[in-house]
Parts: structure tokens; C-alpha cells; sequence
């Protein structure tokens, strides 16, 4: 049994991830900060089939995610795979932005994925393993509104590489899947104002589907990039 780490999987597309992993038999250990929905995608995964393990973690405060991903780990199993899926975003005018959200935002999309890989990963390297870093079309176009955004993701798919090059030693392949606009909960962010038609973009089916294919390479080969777009267009 393989097992797999998925972060931000209580909902959008780390839930339709953890559904997608379990089907296809498996083992979980999903991290995400709500404990209610936790708990509740666990109650919707058949456990006789594969394990599923949980923990509740605010990836926006640096100082609690290290003990929170050793709890996590402490159940027996290590992933073969890890997935940082979690992320945010807001919308405004970059020069207008309070620190403290531009703070947030690389904490979450940026800061934490490099806390989990440090602690994942580690342990990963004694039969070596995968880590798929869910990125953006913005870590490569721009758009007006989305400045801190689209900077937190260029600089992920850039840590993604360095990642890869220095950890490939230890058997350890990491890429990225860079996607377009996915209908996910992302949208009913209070912090994302703005609106676009959610009904021509991605599922999170769709993204989990693509998620389940980068994880089931073959240990001798690295599809680096996969970029995922709806057919209409970016947004």
C-alpha cells in the first residue's frame, strides 16, 4: 500500500484529491485547519480499504506547523508522495496591500510549503519519493489585482526546481502541476473580489484526476510540469 500527504485537504481540491488517492486504494494522511471538515471527508472514506490519518494545522502561523506535521507522522506510515496543495490568494492593488495580508500570502503559499518539505521530506529519502507542488498560470502571466498572488507562485515553481536539483541525490523528484482557473472554494474567499464564470473552468475532479497521474510515474522518470488549462481560456 502507497501512501500519500496531502495538505489543504478538507476542501476544493485537496478534498476531491483525498477522494481520488483513497479510490484508488491509497493510504492518507490529510492535513488541513479545519478539524470539522476533516473529519468529516474522513467519515466519507471507506476505511476498510485504505488508512487514514489527520491533523488540524494553520499553515499561516510558522511557528506550530513543525510539531503539527510530527504528530501527523507519528502512526506508522511515510509518504511516498506529498502534495502541497494549500494555498490563497486576494485581490487589490499590490502598492495598497496591508502587510500583513502580504505576509500571509507568502507564508501560505510559499513559506509553509517550504516548512512541509522540511519536515516531510527528510523522511521520505530512505525509499525515496515524489513531491508535487500545486502551482499557477500566474506564477508565469500577470494580472492586475493579483500581484502578491502571482509572485508567490512564481517563486514556488522556482523553489520546486531548486528542490528537485539539490534533493535528486536522494531519490527524491519534485515537480509541479500548474493549473488555470479551477471552480474551487478559492472563489468564496472574503479575501478574492472578484468573479468570473465558474461553470467553464476546471472541476477539482479534474485536478485531482491529473494529481492521481503525476503521482503513479514511474520511479525512473519526472514529468516536471504539467500545466492544466480550461479550454475557454484563463479565466
Amino acid at each position: 500500500m502507497t501512501t500519500v500527504l496531502i495538505t489543504g485537504a478538507s476542501r476544493g481540491i485537496g478534498r476531491a484529491t483525498a477522494k481520488a488517492f483513497a479510490d484508488a486504494g491509497w493510504d492518507l494522511l490529510l492535513l488541513a485547519r479545519s478539524k470539522d471538515e476533516l473529519e468529516g471527508l474522513v467519515e466519507e472514506i471507506d476505511k476498510k480499504k485504505v488508512k487514514v490519518f489527520y491533523q488540524s494545522i494553520d499553515l499561516s502561523n510558522p511557528k506550530i506547523i513543525s510539531q503539527g506535521i510530527a504528530e501527523l507522522m507519528n502512526n506508522g506510515l511515510t509518504p511516498a508522495v506529498l502534495i502541497n496543495n494549500a494555498g490563497v490568494a486576494w485581490t487589490g492593488d499590490i502598492l495598497s496591500m496591508p502587510l500583513e495580508k502580504w505576509e500571509w500570502i507568502m507564508q501560505m503559499n510559499l513559506t509553509s510549503i517550504f516548512q512541509v518539505c522540511s519536515e516531510v521530506v527528510p523522511l521520505m529519502r530512505k525509499k525515496g519519493g515524489l513531491v508535487i507542488n500545486v502551482s499557477s498560470h500566474a506564477s508565469r502571466n500577470v494580472f492586475p489585482q493579483w500581484g502578491a498572488y502571482c509572485v508567490s507562485k512564481a517563486a514556488l515553481a522556482s523553489f520546486t526546481k531548486c528542490l528537485a536539483e539539490e534533493e535528486r541525490k536522494n531519490f527524491i523528484r519534485a515537480c509541479t502541476l500548474t493549473l488555470g482557473s479551477v471552480n474551487s472554494s478559492l472563489w468564496d474567499s472574503d479575501t478574492v473580489g472578484m468573479q468570473f464564470d465558474r461553470d467553464s473552468m476546471l472541476s477539482v475532479d479534474q485536478v485531482a484526476s491529473e494529481l492521481l497521474h503525476l503521482a503513479s510515474q514511474p520511479t525512473n522518470q519526472i514529468i516536471e510540469d504539467i500545466t492544466l488549462m480550461p479550454s475557454g481560456g484563463a479565466f
